[in-house]
């Protein structure tokens, strides 16, 4: 008896949960060689904002946490990602036609880059951070805060080691994240957003969006609940535009060549910080 494949549905991924478009919009998923993959969804102006709605309500809750709590859930990411690495190299060698060997590097690669930044969250701050020599009788210490959300266009040519480089680090001090993926590389970011939704992030910290990054980009830009903007894979976009939206709700804007490009760097995790600087007394009754 031959039985039938079960195909593989890819949806949105939002607020921990997994829906449809709210348009009931799809768009087709072709591999390299031109064949069928899926069909993944097509997000609106409405799913971006209620992306943005699940990313608020989880800052406090995400931010509250312990530095060293944040970098034990990140590495947990890296731990279930190793166990479906044959999964995420047959998805990018069929999306990318890449080999076997070259899917896999891409794999691996993304899972170190989880570890890298899981190790940074209980140590950044001694970096980033400052005891400041002060004339007084004063404690002054700078301390670097969470922005709040962020929302990513992630690398247009990159099935997963892209979206990973830009999201891991925006996480790591304590940040939301909203990323539209790669818009014809999509599929092995809803198969992270189920790896997400296994682990211990919580529901609301990380959302993804798969569609037109032309379309939902400017909603994200203009959107007055987000804090900072992350254009690393909107270098193809009038990013410029981007930037201007971006500048009358007062975000933080990372550029397309903002520090380190999506590779792993300190600079990519300061870069969506606040500093905050206390003054307190000392040696006064």
């Amino acid at each position: 008896m031959t039985r039938l494949a079960v195909p593989k549905t890819y949806k949105l991924y939002i607020g921990g949960a997994f829906p449809r478009s709210e348009s009931g919009r799809t768009y087709e998923i072709v591999s390299a060689k031109g064949a069928f993959l899926a069909n993944a969804a097509k997000a609106s102006r409405k799913d971006a904002r209620d992306a943005v709605v699940a990313a608020r309500a989880a800052v406090g809750g995400w931010s509250g946490a312990t530095a060293y709590n944040r970098g034990q859930v990140l590495y947990r990411i890296a731990e279930l990602l190793e166990g479906r690495r044959s999964q995420f190299v047959a998805e990018i060698v069929d999306a990318e036609g890449v080999s076997a060997a070259v899917a896999t590097a891409q794999v691996d690669a993304a899972i170190d880059r989880w570890v890298w930044y899981a190790g940074w969250a209980d140590k950044y701050a001694q970096v980033a951070g400052n005891a400041n020599p002060v004339a007084g009788p004063y404690f002054n210490i700078s301390v670097p805060e969470p922005t709040g959300v962020v929302a990513i266009i992630a690398p247009q040519d990159s099935s997963l080691l892209g979206l990973v480089s830009a999201v891991a680090p925006a996480l790591v001090s304590g940040n939301t994240v909203v990323v539209v993926a790669a818009e014809l590389l999509p599929l092995s970011a809803i198969s992270l957003a189920e790896v997400l939704a296994t682990s211990d992030v919580p529901k609301g910290v990380v959302n993804i969006l798969t569609g037109s990054p032309v379309e939902i980009a400017p909603w994200l830009a203009g959107h007055q609940d987000v804090n900072a903007l992350d254009l690393v894979g909107a270098g193809s976009l009038d990013w410029v535009d981007l930037q201007i939206a971006a500048a009358d709700t007062l975000k933080r804007v990372l550029p397309p060549n903002g520090p380190g490009s999506a590779a792993p760097s300190l600079d990519r995790i300061t870069a969506f910080v606040e500093t905050k600087t206390v003054w307190h007394t000392k040696g006064l009754l």
